[in-house]
C-alpha cells in the first residue's frame, strides 16, 4: 500500500480513518493513556465514551495532532496527524472556543482565511437552514446555537474526519437533538468520519455505529456497535455453578441462590439451568465502567 499521499489524495476505503497501535501519553510522570489499540473505518460515527479522567480527551489530542504519543503509534488515513494531513482533521474541543465578540459572518471569514480548503458557501447556507442569524454576535447566542457555528466551522473545514469533544455538553434536550441531527445530516452530504465523546450513552446509540469504550487510561472494548451488543448477553444461572459455553467474562455478581455474569459470548451457551438476556449498548458500557480492569478490546492487525 502506497502511504505516501498528501493532502487532497483519495484515501484507499481499506485504510482506517484512525488507527491507534500500543499508544501512550503521559503528563510528566503520570501516564494518562497507555497499551491503547482502536481502529476507525471510514464513513463511520464512532463513540468515545468513559467516565471522567479515563483519558477520552487524551485519545482525543493524539488523534487531532496536538501531542504526539510517548509511545506507540497514532495515524488517520494512514499518516500521522500532523504537517501535510492536518487539514483532513477538523476538531471541536469542550468549550466550542469562539470568539464571543466577533459576529457570525466574522466567525465564518476568520475560519475561511485559516483554512485554505473553507467551504464559506456552504458554512452560510447551514448556518441559514439552521436559523443563526451571521449578523449577532457570538456572545449572543445560546449555548446550542454555539455548538451548531463550531460544528459548523469544522464541517467546513472540509476535513474528512471530524473530533468532538462532549459537543452535547450543558445543552437542553432539545438543543441536544437539534445539535446532532445537524451533525448527521452533514455525515451523511460528506460521507465524514466522526469521532466524538458523550456521556450521554442513550443518544450515543441512536446515531453512532462504532464504540471506544476507555477506562483507566486503555481501551477496554472497540467495534462495531451492533457486533459488540449482539456479543454481549448478560448470563443468569444458579449460584456456584458456571454454563457451559465459550465465553469471556466482563463482570460478574453472585447471591445467595444466583450468578450473573455479563459476558461476550462466543457461541451458544449449553446449560438448560442458565438463561442468556439481550443487552442494550446502555447496558453494556456500564456493565464495562462497573468492572474497569476487564479489557476485551481486539488487537488490530497490521495492514
Amino acid at each position: 500500500m502506497n502511504q505516501d499521499f498528501v493532502a487532497g489524495d483519495v484515501h484507499p476505503s481499506s485504510v482506517p480513518a484512525l488507527e491507534v497501535t500500543n499508544a501512550g501519553l503521559r503528563y510528566g510522570r503520570t501516564w494518562a493513556l497507555r497499551g491503547c489499540f482502536a481502529s476507525v473505518p471510514q464513513g463511520r460515527v464512532a463513540a468515545l465514551v468513559g467516565p471522567n479522567g479515563a483519558g477520552k480527551s487524551s485519545l482525543m489530542r493524539l488523534a487531532v495532532g496536538l501531542r504526539r504519543a510517548d509511545e506507540g503509534d497514532v495515524r488517520v488515513f494512514g499518516r500521522p496527524p500532523r504537517g501535510a494531513n492536518l487539514p483532513r482533521v477538523a476538531f471541536v474541543a469542550q468549550d466550542k472556543p469562539l470568539y464571543p465578540e466577533l459576529t457570525v459572518a466574522e466567525t465564518i471569514r476568520a475560519g475561511a482565511g485559516l483554512n485554505p480548503r473553507f467551504d464559506t458557501p456552504g458554512a452560510r447556507k447551514r448556518l441559514d437552514d439552521l436559523g443563526i442569524p451571521q449578523a449577532k454576535k457570538v456572545r449572543q447566542l445560546s449555548g446550542g446555537q454555539r455548538a451548531q457555528v463550531a460544528i459548523t466551522l469544522a464541517v467546513a473545514k472540509r476535513a474528512d474526519l471530524i473530533v468532538l469533544d462532549e459537543p452535547l455538553a450543558n445543552l437542553d434536550p432539545l438543543a441536544r437533538h437539534e445539535v446532532m441531527e445537524g451533525l448527521m445530516s452533514a455525515v451523511a452530504e460528506r460521507g465524514l468520519t466522526v469521532l466524538l465523546s458523550s456521556h450521554v450513552v442513550a443518544e450515543l446509540a441512536e446515531v453512532c455505529d462504532h464504540l471506544i469504550l476507555v477506562s483507566q487510561g486503555r481501551v477496554q472494548v472497540a467495534g462495531d456497535i451492533e457486533e459488540l451488543v449482539s456479543e454481549h448477553r448478560l448470563l443468569v444461572g444458579p449460584s456456584g455453578t458456571a454454563p457451559a459455553g465459550t465465553y469471556d467474562v466482563v463482570g460478574s455478581s453472585e447471591t445467595e441462590r444466583q450468578t450473573t455474569l455479563l459476558a461476550r459470548v462466543r457461541g451458544p451457551i449449553h446449560d438448560p439451568r442458565w438463561t442468556a438476556r439481550e443487552l442494550s449498548l446502555e447496558d453494556m458500557v456500564l456493565g464495562y465502567l462497573r468492572t474497569p480492569d476487564a479489557v476485551l478490546a481486539p488487537r488490530p492487525v497490521a495492514l
